[in-house]
C-alpha cells in the first residue's frame, strides 16, 4: 500500500532540491511524478524554485479552496510530490492521504513543520498526524548546531509578531534557520532565566 510521507525541516535544508531530485528520478525511469504547489506560496509563481537556482513548472497550482479530487488527475501518475506542503488545508492533506490508500499512489510532501512563532502550520499539523512516515531533513544554525526553527526578519531585524504566511524575499522578509538556543537568544531576546 502506498504511503503519505512528510519530509520536513527548517528553511534552507534542501526540501525543494530533494523534491526535484525525486521527480528527476521518476522521469528518468519513464514514470510520471505529479508536482503540486499550494498557490499561497507566490515565490516563483507557478514554478518551484530551489535555492540552488533550479526551477521547474508545477503540474498543479493548488488554491486553498480547491478540492483535490477535482483538480488532481491521477491518470498515468506514479507518485505525487508536494512542495511547501505546510500551506495545504487540512482537508487537502486528508484527500492526499486518501489517495495513497484508495488509489495506491504515494504522496511525498515537503515543507516546514512550524511557523516563525514555533506553532504548527495549518497543513503541517494534519501531516504530522496522518503521515505513514516522517522524515526530518537537516540543516545547521550559524552556531553549527542542528537548526530546527526559522526566525523571521523584516528589514534584517527578527520579529515575533505577524501573520502565519510571509513569503521569503517579498516585502523585505527573510528567514534564518536557527537551533533552539539561538532562537531563544536572538528571536525571543532571552539569555537567562
Amino acid at each position: 500500500m502506498a504511503k503519505l510521507i512528510f519530509r520536513y525541516g527548517a528553511m534552507n535544508c534542501g526540501k525543494t532540491t530533494a523534491l526535484l531530485q525525486v521527480e528527476h528520478n521518476y522521469r528518468e525511469k519513464g514514470m510520471k511524478a505529479l508536482i503540486v504547489k499550494p498557490s499561497i506560496d507566490t515565490k516563483g509563481g507557478k514554478c518551484i524554485v530551489s535555492r540552488l537556482g533550479i526551477k521547474r513548472k508545477v503540474d498543479v497550482w493548488l488554491r486553498p479552496k480547491d478540492n483535490v479530487r477535482e483538480v488532481v488527475d491521477l491518470k498515468g501518475v506514479t507518485c505525487i510530490l508536494i512542495d511547501e506542503a505546510q500551506f495545504l488545508t487540512p482537508d487537502q492533506v486528508h484527500d492526499f492521504w486518501l489517495i495513497t490508500k484508495l488509489y495506491d499512489v504515494p504522496v511525498i510532501c515537503y515543507g516546514l513543520r512550524t511557523t516563525f512563532q514555533t506553532k504548527f502550520f495549518r497543513g503541517s499539523a494534519p501531516l504530522m498526524e496522518l503521515a505513514d512516515e516522517l522524515e526530518e531533513l537537516v540543516t545547521i544554525c550559524k552556531c553549527g548546531a542542528k537548526a530546527k526553527f526559522q526566525g523571521r526578519k523584516i528589514n534584517g531585524v527578527f520579529v515575533t509578531e505577524g501573520g502565519e504566511v510571509a513569503i521569503d524575499g517579498e516585502n523585505s522578509v527573510t528567514y534564518e534557520s536557527l537551533c533552539g538556543k539561538c532562537y531563544i537568544n536572538e528571536v525571543l531576546g532571552i539569555h537567562e532565566l
